[in-house]
């Protein structure tokens, strides 16, 4: 059961640092998190991935005076995502045309929607980012449609002052991840069925 769970987690990481390649590509605007991710990609010239890693890593950080836990699948979450899209955006040159950047667009928030399903259908640990918000929830007693709100548009506001790209594609994908992810999970979970709430995007 382990060995399917971690075939999964993977699986799903790596498909999540895809889509965030396919976002860049289309250049129509990214999540909140990865538009702080390219800012800070602007501002120190270091690759996407190797930042979404080091935030990820520093996010972690955070956990310790939230008393979370990290588990199996948060260490491969900061380890596995922004290499893949780091390999990703390698092996996928820049695009050129409207109808090819709204399909890249398209293509890459399903793909991120199944993607975290998978690797939260895995039920080997949260992400870094998803323990944040949990952690606020429980410290603050907000809700967590509240806190999940609150650290995204934090995240959104700063990523584009350092130079993060906003646009429609971060409207759509506000709007669709949550129902995506909802939609997949049941081909992704293992074990019982429990109520699913939408990740902290990546």
């Amino acid at each position: 059961m382990f060995l399917r769970r971690f075939i999964q987690l993977q699986l799903g990481l790596l498909l999540y640092g895809a889509s965030l390649a396919l976002m860049v590509r289309a250049d129509l605007g990214l999540n909140p998190w990865s538009v702080l991710h390219q800012g800070l990609s602007e501002l120190t010239g270091l690759s996407l991935g190797l930042i979404v890693n080091l935030v990820g890593a520093l996010v972690l950080l955070i956990w310790i005076p939230l008393r979370q836990k990290p588990g199996v699948g948060t260490i491969c979450n900061v380890l596995v995502i922004g290499t893949a899209a780091d390999v990703a955006l390698w092996a996928l040159p820049p695009i050129e045309g409207l109808g090819l950047k709204i399909a890249f667009l398209i293509t890459a928030i399903v793909l991120n929607g199944a993607a975290t399903a998978a690797y939260i259908g895995a039920g080997l640990g949260p992400g870094p980012r998803d323990g944040l918000t949990t952690g606020l929830v429980r410290i603050t007693g907000w809700r967590i449609g509240w806190a999940r709100t609150a650290i995204e548009v934090a995240v959104l506001a700063i990523g584009w002052m350092l130079g993060g790209v906003a646009g429609v594609g971060t409207v759509l994908y506000a709007l669709a991840n949550g129902p995506l992810i909802q939609r997949f999970m049941p081909w992704f979970e293992i074990g019982p069925k429990r109520e699913v709430r939408p990740a902290a995007s990546v």
